[in-house]
């Protein structure tokens, strides 16, 4: 490569965006793209450059991107293609950011496949994804949400592929007024199809409203932390259990799954550090009475992977690795370390919520959960099969957002929603 022709590309890869014109014959393939006639002869010098550096790419992404093949352009159209993922259709000086070209973190089968680091390799091919914003999310709410938008909220998560939409909770409304509406959310989705919409239900008489709402599926929910257990539920872990039982007989006798909830699994507010060994015991416990699955919750989000690994061995010496979740709120920015951690350990079920809604009513500082458009950024782009459209899932978190009033909590809706004009001149 000549010299004017490497400073050229610099300065290129320094405004982090690369400009093409789409030829009138372009069909779907970005690698078609020519660059535009008015650079003149400074076009195949400019051309070689690229070509040149892009055989030496390192990073499969960029790669993938230049090799994307969805859609066409129409013609006399320019295309940016940038180093952070965006591809921008501009029209009369106009940039526009094209959603279905938006940040794509999947890497191409061929090089996940080639070059997964050893560290990775237990990563499990697929993982389920747990939507609680709806009940988790919305119950720490200061402000009440009209139930027409929990309802439209709910259709929008199920249409984006998520399998499993935790809808409401069947507690008392003098405790969390937010969800008094739970009778009345149930009716409306309990024939939504594509999903399993459990609710979760702190007793039997809970559980006994739930039906007679319509509900399919259940969850209770236990603590780790003797304190928090007291506070939260005003019962000791043992009356909790005992209590539960009840709940799972009648569930069984109905044919209902039950999923169990445990709180507080590395830290409690009043506590501190809880026992890895008083987790498991608590998940045997929950597990023997009948739970399908068991989510073991990170409620003031302290953990971190030096804390969650020895929690989580504990655990899958007495429940199998297939019948645990993992529930981790952001409060130290640690839950997606959290997650790979956990998927490493062969977790395969995730728990969180759109734009990172939540936190906790009875655990004061806790943030809200790990979101759920930045779990499955990070989990497409480890090559990890979600079955959701992402795309689908920004909207339903922008939706949510524009009734709480307030930006998304999700570092990946936020980066993925940026409209950006390049200022072509400084090419």
């Amino acid at each position: 490569m000549t010299p004017p022709a490497k400073a050229l590309n610099r300065s290129l890869w320094r405004r982090n965006f690369l400009l093409f014109r789409c030829s009138p014959s372009m069909s779907s393939s970005v690698d078609q793209l020519s660059l535009p006639d008015p650079l003149g002869a400074t076009a195949d010098l400019l051309q070689n450059a690229i070509d040149s550096e892009y055989k030496k790419e390192p990073f499969f992404w960029r790669e993938r991107f230049r090799n994307a093949s969805q859609g066409g352009f129409s013609n006399g159209a320019s295309a940016i293609l940038d180093r952070n993922h965006r591809l921008f259709l501009s029209t009369a000086g106009n940039a526009q950011f094209l959603q279905a070209r938006c940040y794509n973190s999947y890497f191409s089968n061929e090089h996940t496949n080639n070059s997964k680091h050893k560290l990775l390799g237990s990563i499990p091919g697929f993982v389920k994804i747990v939507e609680v914003g709806p009940r988790d999310g919305l119950q720490n709410e200061k402000n009440m949400i009209p139930t027409p938008v929990k309802i439209e909220l709910i259709k929008m998560l199920v249409d984006s592929g998520l399998p499993v939409v935790e809808v409401t909770s069947f507690v008392s409304p003098k405790w969390v007024p937010q969800l008094a509406d739970a009778r009345d959310v149930v009716e409306a989705v309990q024939n939504i199809e594509g999903a399993r919409l459990p609710v979760l239900t702190p007793n039997l008489k809970g559980f006994e409203a739930a039906v007679a709402a319509g509900a399919k599926e259940v969850a209770i929910f236990a603590s780790a932390s003797e304190s928090f257990s007291k506070s939260n539920i005003n019962c000791s872990i043992e009356e909790s259990l005992t209590r539960y039982s009840d709940v799972a007989s009648a569930a069984e006798k109905l044919s209902i799954p039950v999923r169990g909830y445990i709180s507080c699994v590395v830290g409690c507010p009043v506590e501190g550090e809880v026992s890895p060994s008083r987790v498991a015991y608590v998940a045997k416990e929950l597990y023997n009475m009948g739970c399908y699955e068991i989510s073991l919750g990170d409620t003031i989000g302290v953990g971190t992977p030096g804390t969650v690994i020895p929690m989580l061995e504990a655990v899958i010496d007495v429940v199998p690795v297939e019948k645990l979740a993992v529930h981790f709120h952001d409060t130290y920015g640690q839950a997606l370390s959290n997650i790979l951690a956990s998927l490493q350990m062969g977790i395969s079920t995730v728990d969180s919520s759109v734009s990172g809604l939540g936190g906790c009513p009875y655990a004061k500082g806790a943030s809200g959960n790990v979101a759920t458009e930045d779990v499955v950024y990070m989990l497409h782009g480890l090559g990890v099969e979600t079955h959701l459209d992402l795309r689908k899932l920004l909207l339903a978190g922008d939706f949510i957002c524009e009734h709480l009033g307030r930006a998304s909590g999700s570092k990946a809706a936020i980066a993925l929603s940026r409209r950006t004009t390049p200022h072509f001149s400084k090419l």
